[in-house]
């Protein structure tokens, strides 16, 4: 019986994987994996913007998702493009799983520790999709990253050995501030593109790569030592989003410049997303 159940699920794993890989190859699918770059791009790239408007002008709209999304419904044809936005980090979710299941460019991308990131990466990618969706839909407002975080984390503290549970999660967090930071310098995208991309281009996914890695590394282990920080004082308002991780370095010295180099980075890093649309091997 138990050889049976185990035959079944390997059989069953075996299908997803075949699949993955046959949507892989299908043009459709690579366009929509595309899209979803680009999707990613925009969100970062208007996050970096009102980052940049908290360096200056010390206020302004909550720069996280929530901000994006409130700024991209003003445009012109913003319904629309927020609809957009929701489908292609869908999508790009959907990538990230295939991914996941068959394995990444590289050399070493069949390996567990190229297709783990990558699963984490596609429950984030539904999420966000969720939360850009039900926006769009009028159903939910744009929320503060930071009410958010502090929500999850009261609500996990009640859990048993919830305080031990969220600082766990923090260091997860730091951990994956960390992970961005050596990928920035490693430049481990550089096996993800495909053949022909130009030198200049080679070296603009460099400059750009580096920096938005680097900015969102350190904003993910600022954002994961205040939540290790409630876990610790037993406090959830303690824990904070995107918005006040931000907001969070213009305290620290040189406070102001380490801000603005960070609201740059974010927007570089939506360049790169935008520019790995374009190069990227899928």
């Amino acid at each position: 019986m138990t050889g049976t159940i185990a035959d079944e699920g390997r059989r069953t794993a075996k299908k997803a994987k075949s699949g993955a890989r046959d949507a892989q190859r299908s043009p459709a699918f690579r366009a929509l994996a595309r899209a979803g770059l680009v999707s990613q791009a925009v969100i970062y790239l208007l996050v970096g913007v009102l980052a940049l408007r908290v360096a200056f002008d010390g206020d302004g709209q909550q720069a996280d998702q929530g901000g994006a999304l409130e700024e991209l419904a003003q445009q012109p044809f913003g319904a629309a493009l927020v609809w957009a936005v929701g489908c292609g980090i869908g999508a790009l979710g959907l990538w990230r799983l295939a991914q996941a299941l068959v394995g990444t460019a590289g050399p070493e991308g069949h390996t567990a520790k190229s297709r783990i990131p990558m699963a984490g990466a596609a429950v984030l990618c539904a999420v966000t999709s969720f939360s850009v969706l039900g926006f769009a839909a009028g159903e939910q407002d744009s929320g503060s990253s930071d009410e958010q975080s502090r929500d999850l984390t009261a609500q996990a503290m009640e859990w048993p050995a919830g305080r031990w549970l969220v600082g766990l999660a923090g260091l997860v967090v730091i951990g994956v501030g960390v992970w961005m930071g050596v990928r920035a310098v490693r430049r481990k995208w550089r096996e993800e593109l495909r053949p022909g991309v130009p030198r200049w281009g080679r070296r603009l996914l460099d400059v750009l790569g580096t920096g938005g890695e680097l900015a969102r590394g350190l904003v993910f282990a600022t954002a994961g030592f205040f939540v290790c920080r409630a876990a610790i004082v037993f406090d959830p308002d303690e824990a904070v989003g995107l918005d006040n991780a931000l907001r969070s370095l213009a305290s620290a010295p040189a406070g102001p410049w380490v801000l603005t180099a960070t609201a740059a980075g974010l927007a570089c890093y939506g360049a790169f997303a935008l520019a790995m649309a374009r190069w990227q091997r899928i």
